[in-house]
């Protein structure tokens, strides 16, 4: 039989990218991507279908026969689960893209439905959150313990996902949030901090700052470390000095008002469209963990890169649901090359000394 998928965003960066990727590795699924109106011609194998997220009883109703619904129409901050409540009550495989933590936070509170539902459901997944929680995950499996986890993300320009990037950055700047350090949660201020970083080539040294993310919260509740860190920076550096000024200069009232926030994105990615013939449009991170191996203190680092960030969201979906579609699972090892991009591991210690060198 077919399986069908819906993509719901599937005009946008992510979920086009997203497309891409199951045609590529599950050419025979029949892949649906929706939108109010059609803003571009569907690829070969994709149909669309127009669909306001907001007409709750056309959305019942193309969910209804689906084998997996992938939510791609962010941000998440403005969205309820009504898509995911909708995917619990039919028995239909969800996954989404969603990358703010309030969102994660109260769908992960649908646990118990789901498992009595019977299907699957996975939020968060894609590139960071998504990827980034395999190299972290790969990391607290190899080493004995795990105190610290270090996560750090460097996007470049616009990173190829239109100015979601943008709005989502803007968002996450009205708050401070809560960060768990040394066994304990702290509040912490956005955008701050600064640690200057190697990525690899060609990326290289990147600024990055406090960041309110996804793997902030489940990290902490996943594994059991004493401190987790996640911090983004963006490429080249000036934007990380405009975001801060943003972040610390700018009222906090203004960034609450929905129209200022929309505005900012609009001039940003305008700046990041001239910006990205130069710099490119892709993404670096690293995940550095910090414990013991072998009765040894050690550092574990991992490094992921490509050259666009939104075709690797696309690979980390749907590498995702293409196991949930077909049971497909890639065995463990230090490289997994399957979308011709590398992710690298370092060796658990090195140089006999209990510890790796610094990055």
């Amino acid at each position: 039989m077919t399986q069908k998928v819906l993509i719901l965003g599937g005009q946008g960066r992510i979920g086009a990218s997203v497309a891409a990727d199951l045609r590529r590795w599950l050419p025979a699924a029949a892949v649906t991507v929706t939108g109010r109106s059609p803003r571009m011609t569907p690829p070969p194998g994709v149909q669309f279908l127009p669909l306001d997220l907001a007409d709750t009883a056309a959305v019942t109703t193309a969910i209804a026969p689906q084998d997996l619904v992938v939510h791609c129409a962010g941000p998440f901050s403005y969205r309820d689960h009504q898509v995911l409540d909708t995917c619990l009550d039919q028995g239909v495989n969800y996954l989404d893209v969603a990358d703010n933590p309030r969102y994660v936070k109260a769908a992960m509170t649908l646990h118990q439905r789901a498992v009595a539902a019977g299907g699957t459901a996975m939020v968060a997944t894609g590139v960071f959150p998504g990827i980034s929680n395999s190299l972290v995950r790969q990391g607290v499996e190899t080493l004995d313990q795990t105190d610290e986890i270090h996560l750090s993300y460097g996007v470049v320009g616009s990173g190829g996902a239109g100015g979601t990037v943008m709005r989502t950055t803007f968002l996450e700047l009205q708050h401070p949030f809560p960060a768990w350090i040394q066994g304990a949660w702290r509040t912490v201020q956005p955008y701050s901090d600064r640690t200057t970083l190697s990525f690899p080539a060609p990326y290289g040294r990147c600024g990055v700052y406090w960041f309110n993310t996804v793997e902030a919260m489940t990290l902490a509740q996943s594994f059991p470390v004493q401190t987790v860190v996640t911090k983004f920076g963006s490429m080249p550096d000036i934007y990380n000095h405009l975001t801060w000024l943003m972040a610390h200069r700018l009222p906090k009232a203004w960034l609450r008002q929905p129209a200022l926030v929309e505005g900012l994105a609009h001039i940003s990615y305008a700046m990041t469209q001239i910006s990205d013939r130069f710099s490119g449009i892709g993404i670096a991170m690293e995940a550095r963990l910090e414990g013991q191996h072998q009765g040894q203190p050690c550092i574990y680092r991992a490094t992921f890169t490509h050259p666009n960030t939104a075709e690797a969201a696309g690979w980390g979906t749907g590498s995702i649901a293409q196991a949930l579609l077909t049971g497909w699972q890639h065995p463990a090892s230090g490289q997994w090359n399957r979308a011709g991009r590398r992710i690298s591991f370092s060796p658990p210690c090195s140089n006999g000394a209990g510890r790796s060198p610094p990055p």
